[in-house]
Parts: C-alpha cells; sequence; structure tokens
C-alpha cells in the first residue's frame, strides 16, 4: 500500500544542525526531498541559488508574498525567509515526505495553515556546545554571533509548541529518531484513510476486484 506524502517541519535555534540534519535525512532514505525556502540574505560561501536557497531582494520576495505564493513567512534578524506553495504542495501529493528547514516562527505558521503538517523541534545539549557550534561556522561577527545566542535563548522555550522534541548531540542518533518519528505518523490510520486510494487497496486486499 502506498503511504502517504507528508510535510514535516524541522525547527530549532541557529546553529543547532536542523540544516544537517534534513540532508542526512535526504541522503539516507530516496522519497525524502528538501523543501527549498526563499530568502533575502545573502548566500554564505558554500550555498547555492536553487540548491540551499531561492535568493532574492526584498522587494522581489514582498512582490511573492503579495500574491499569497508562500505558504509562510517570517522575519529574521532583518531578513525575510518564506517557504514557496505550489512546489511544497505537488511534492506531497506524489507522496514524498517534504521537509522544511525553518525557524520558530516560520515552523508555528506552517502548522497553522497546515495543521496536519508534523513539527520536530531540534534541541542542543547545551547553550556551551550551541556558541561552539555557531563559532565554527566563521561566518558570524562577534555582534551578530551574541544576538544568535540571544535569540536561542528565547526561541528554547518554544519546543512545547511543537508535536515532537529530539535533542541533537549525535548527529546520527538524531536522524535516525527523526526517522522514526515520521515513519510512525505515515503509518496513522487517518492519514492512510484520507487517501482516495484507501478504498481501492482494501478491496484488492480482500480480494473483492
Amino acid at each position: 500500500m502506498k503511504k502517504p506524502g507528508l510535510v514535516v517541519v524541522i525547527s530549532s535555534p541557529s546553529g543547532t544542525g536542523k540544516t544537517t540534519v534534513c540532508r542526512q535525512l535526504i541522503k539516507r532514505y530516496r522519497d525524502y526531498q528538501f523543501s527549498i525556502s526563499a530568502t533575502t540574505r545573502s548566500p554564505r560561501k558554500t550555498e547555492k541559488d536553487g540548491v540551499d536557497y531561492f535568493f532574492m531582494t526584498t522587494e522581489e520576495f514582498l512582490d511573492l508574498k503579495k500574491a499569497g505564493m508562500f505558504a509562510e513567512t517570517a522575519r529574521y534578524l532583518e531578513h525575510w525567509y518564506g517557504t514557496p506553495k505550489a512546489p511544497l504542495e505537488k511534492t506531497v501529493n506524489q507522496g514524498k515526505i517534504v521537509l522544511l528547514d525553518i525557524d520558530i516562527q516560520g515552523g508555528r505558521s506552517i502548522k497553522k495553515t497546515m495543521p496536519n503538517a508534523v513539527t520536530v523541534f531540534l534541541i542542543p545539549p547545551s547553550l556551551t556546545e550551541l556558541k561552539k557550534r555557531l563559532k565554527g561556522r566563521h561566518t558570524e561577527e562577534p555582534s551578530s554571533l551574541q544576538m544568535r545566542l540571544k535569540k536561542a535563548v528565547t526561541e528554547l522555550s518554544s519546543w512545547s509548541y511543537y508535536d515532537y522534541a529530539v535533542v541533537n548531540d549525535e548527529l546520527k542518533s538524531a536522524v535516525k529518531q527523526i526517522h522514526l518519528i515520521i515513519e510512525a505518523e505515515r503509518h496513522k490510520a487517518w492519514r492512510l484513510a484520507d487517501k482516495k486510494y484507501w478504498k481501492k487497496s482494501t478491496r484488492r486486499l480482500l480480494g473483492l476486484g
């Protein structure tokens, strides 16, 4: 029986490793796909347009926002981020798992507009480790680093609004836990019963046509 598609939101304070976790899930499981977000911030050295993000000007972003082309939008540290709606819906309808690597504000917005989405909050093992990871990026100015750490403390209190919470202490373990969560969600009876193929598949299983 074909499994249903699913939107999975993975959020965390900056530097907790949500992008790395998403990439590992996609690498290990063939029916997982990454939802590419749009942003008005400048690309980092290793980032490519159309692969990591859709990079655009603020004017371009706001025009698309006004036209209703985003499933959610959020502003973070003076930059806009958003999830394009059309490719998201298309991929889910194909029975794929769509991973959304978005911040807390965006994650809560998705849950409001798409209540069937599964939300996972990734927690750092400690604030000391989070600070170490942010410094290890070598992409932050001291003032920006302090802003992100301050914001992280505030954001950590948002974990209770999510369906699941996973501590990203060891990457392999965190990836496995999230995969098990997703598989359990895909097998919930109400998700299967919500699909048109359910009656046909059941009849075939019972030898009724």
